[in-house]
This record gives C-alpha cells, sequence and structure tokens, in this order.
C-alpha cells in the first residue's frame, strides 16, 4: 500500500523515523523537528488508516511494522534510528525483535509491550464505527494531557482534537484491533539493539510501570522519565527532545 511521508533534512545525514500514535497523524512530532533537523534526516509517515495514509484490509501489529519497512525502502533508506510513541513505540518495539537489522537506535516513548486490554479496544473499535469519532475525540484531551496542560494550551489542544475528529473512522479502529491483538511481552528479551524507553509520570495509558517492566526486560535499555501525561513529545518538548536527542547522537 501506499504510504504518506515526507523526508526532510540535511543530505548524507542520519536518518530519524518518527512513527504516530493512534489517532493523530505525523505532524503530531512538529515540536521535535527543529532539534531534529540541525543534525539528522527525518522520515516522518502517516500510519496506516490515518492522516493521508488510506486504510487497506484488515490492520495487524506486524502489518505496522512492515509498512514501516516499505516506508524506508521507498525514500530510499537503508538504516535509521527510529523513534515511536504510544501504537508508534510499540511498532517500533516489533522492529527491534524482527527487523533489526534494518536499525540503528529504537525509542519506544508512552508505549509498553502490551497497551490495555483486548477487551477495552475491541470496545472502543465497535463504538467509532457506530457512533463515528466526535466522543473519542471529545474524550481524547484528558487520556493525552494533564489538566493543567489542557488549561494553558487551549489552540494546541483543539488542533489535536479536530484533526482526531476529522479522522477516518474505519482507520482508527482497525488500529484498535490491531492493539487488542498485541503482546510482546513474551518477545522483547530478544531485543539487542540500543534501546531508549520515554515515559510520562502522569500517563495514565501507558504508565512508567510499564516502561520499567520493558526496560528490565531489553538487556542494556535505558529509561527517561518525564513530567507529563501520554503525549510527552508534545507535553514535555523540551525533555523529550533532550532525551531522545543525547540517546542518539551518543548512539552514531
Amino acid at each position: 500500500m501506499s504510504h504518506y511521508y515526507q523526508l526532510e533534512g540535511p543530505s548524507g545525514a542520519p536518518v530519524v523515523v518518527l512513527s504516530n500514535s493512534l489517532g493523530t497523524t505525523f505532524d503530531m512530532w512538529q515540536p521535535q523537528m527543529a532539534a531534529l533537523l540541525a543534525n539528522f534526516r527525518v522520515l516522518r509517515y502517516d500510519t496506516h488508516g490515518h492522516g493521508r495514509t488510506a486504510k487497506h484490509d484488515k490492520t495487524s501489529l506486524p502489518q505496522l511494522a512492515e509498512d514501516v519497512i516499505s516506508v524506508m525502502d521507498d525514500a530510499g533508506v537503508q538504516q535509521a534510528h527510529f523513534c515511536g510513541i504510544s501504537m508508534g513505540g510499540l511498532t517500533g518495539l516489533w522492529l527491534a525483535r524482527f527487523a533489526p537489522e534494518r536499525f540503528l537506535s529504537i525509542t519506544v516513548a508512552n508505549s509498553a509491550a502490551k497497551i490495555g486490554e483486548q477487551s477495552g479496544w475491541l470496545e472502543r473499535a465497535r463504538n467509532v464505527r457506530l457512533e463515528g469519532m466526535s466522543a473519542i475525540a471529545k474524550s481524547a484531551p484528558s487520556r493525552w494531557f494533564t489538566d493543567d496542560f489542557v488549561k494553558h494550551h487551549g489552540t494546541q489542544i483543539e488542533a489535536l482534537c479536530s484533526s482526531l475528529a476529522a479522522s477516518d473512522a474505519e482507520g482508527y479502529a482497525s488500529c484498535c484491533e490491531a492493539l487488542a491483538a498485541a503482546d510482546l511481552r513474551g518477545e522483547i528479551d530478544a531485543i539487542s539493539l540500543p534501546t531508549l524507553f520515554i515515559a510520562g509520570v502522569h500517563d495514565p495509558v501507558t504508565t512508567v510501570a510499564d516502561s520499567e517492566f520493558m526496560q528490565r526486560q531489553v538487556s542494556g535499555s535505558h529509561l527517561v522519565t518525564l513530567k507529563a501525561s501520554h503525549l510527552s513529545n508534545i507535553e514535555d518538548a523540551h525533555g523529550f527532545n533532550t532525551a531522545l536527542l543525547n540517546f542518539i547522537q551518543q548512539d552514531d
């Protein structure tokens, strides 16, 4: 399938692939762009069924991960650093486990080896197919950000929620079903790539405990916690950028 993507940055520089969360587009990475483009090329893409990438067939975690390889192949990128948040982070875990030869490092932000419960994801998929995206969009700020951030960043929140409300319900639902089935808890101890976990101390969706579990499983991995909720790359962009750049520049 054809994915919408952009490759930007200085020619010949190392590449960083960014993978968005459920219900967002690659625009969610805007707070990272200036910091990354100083020394890296950045490959952003819209996940299956999100943004300008259409949904085709059923969605699974292996498919979401193989989509990354397809985008890299199409963009002429042989190897890259990878950074994914939430669903994108789980995608990164699959890639680190099953396609490590394509990556220099993996950063897994606000994610888990198994995110949530199967029944909850299947119920959400049913609900958006029946009722559309508006209810999910209204409740998103409380899942994504702390109350304080919501209070002081209304314009930014409104833009993200408007994008979510306008997104394709079937594309969103199919990714919910992929998350319902995804469980890498028994696989990640085989990961040997340099790995960074980023967790938000106020994240109600993927907790610090989830990241601590993954760090214990992945030998030599690192964990950074930020004073943020689920979309920590937006809520604490400076802290996120510092953690990511310190990790990937050290790896280079």
